[in-house]
């Protein structure tokens, strides 16, 4: 059986996932799995071990290891003997979400600890991808904020406490703002200014959720601006951020107002990995 490990060394956990060929040499997706650990070099080779004793695999089972992510340059060797190949993190990103999308073309956002947008399409059996650029905010921008702001640092504990969170203590919306609909045309539920009318009165919870919120929709209007310059409508979204309901709750309320369908596929939080087991060749 010829299996294709890829492996994302991420700034807070490490991704790894497989492919392997069947007997009519169709790729088959092994369940995708991450594991959190001190350093990267740790997390790489746990993640391995638990990988491969958990899906019954041996090391003769194993083509080959595709490597992606910034903690990736640690590998300067085989591991276990086993060849290993760093692939890009955005090409890997880029393929992950149409993949996982099954789009031929996409406005692909990989929201990790900073966020990255790339213009991925599929000619033919020819890929192409083409980074626009990004924006530092992301996951560490939640994190760190939330850790500041309200004391809270787990990504469980946050979206808790923003799920009983009011945007009305935090957000200036348009309509706070708006007299005798000036704003003609515009969903007067938007955001005019993000903590824009902060009250005194803010909750932790409320506090939480306008973090949640400003993250999401810094990282959706970047990618509409993206998806427009390519006279795109499908964005994917993928990431470990695609897991927060908050979130998610906000891309779906920018669908909405702006005509562009945000698209989170299954196994979203593990696009990047998963692009980067496909780019074996």
């Amino acid at each position: 059986m010829q299996t294709v490990i890829g492996i994302d060394v991420g700034g807070t956990t490490t991704k790894i996932v497989g492919f392997h060929k069947n007997e009519k040499g169709k790729k088959e997706l092994i369940a995708p799995q991450f594991v959190r650990a001190t350093d990267p070099l740790t997390s790489i080779y746990g993640a391995l071990g638990k990988f491969t004793t958990e899906n019954g695999l041996s090391l003769n089972d194993i083509d080959k290891i595709m490597m992606t992510g910034a903690g990736s340059a640690v590998i300067k060797q085989n591991i276990y003997g086993l060849k290993c190949q760093p692939v890009p993190e955005f090409s890997s990103s880029g393929m992950g979400g149409l993949y996982l999308s099954g789009l031929e073309e996409a406005i692909v956002v990989s929201m990790g600890t900073g966020t990255a947008i790339i213009h991925a399409k599929k000619v033919g059996d020819k890929h192409s991808f083409e980074y626009l650029g990004g924006t530092g905010v992301g996951g560490g921008t939640l994190v760190g904020l939330c850790r500041r702001l309200v004391g809270v640092d787990t990504i469980e504990h946050i979206e808790q406490l923003a799920s009983e969170g009011n945007l009305e203590n935090v957000d200036l919306r348009i309509k706070d703002i708006s007299q005798n609909h000036t704003y003609h045309g515009i969903n007067e539920n938007l955001t005019a200014s993000n903590f824009g009318k902060v009250s005194d009165m803010a909750t932790p919870a409320d506090l939480a959720l306008g973090i949640t919120n400003m993250v999401a929709e810094t990282i959706g209007m970047l990618a509409i601006f993206a998806a427009r310059s390519y006279g795109l409508k499908e964005i994917v979204l993928i990431g470990n951020l695609t897991t927060i309901e908050p979130i998610v709750e906000a891309f779906h309320g920018l669908s909405a107002s702006f005509g562009v369908s945000f698209l989170i596929p299954e196994n979203a939080q593990f696009g990047t990995v998963i692009g980067a087991a496909l780019n074996e060749g």
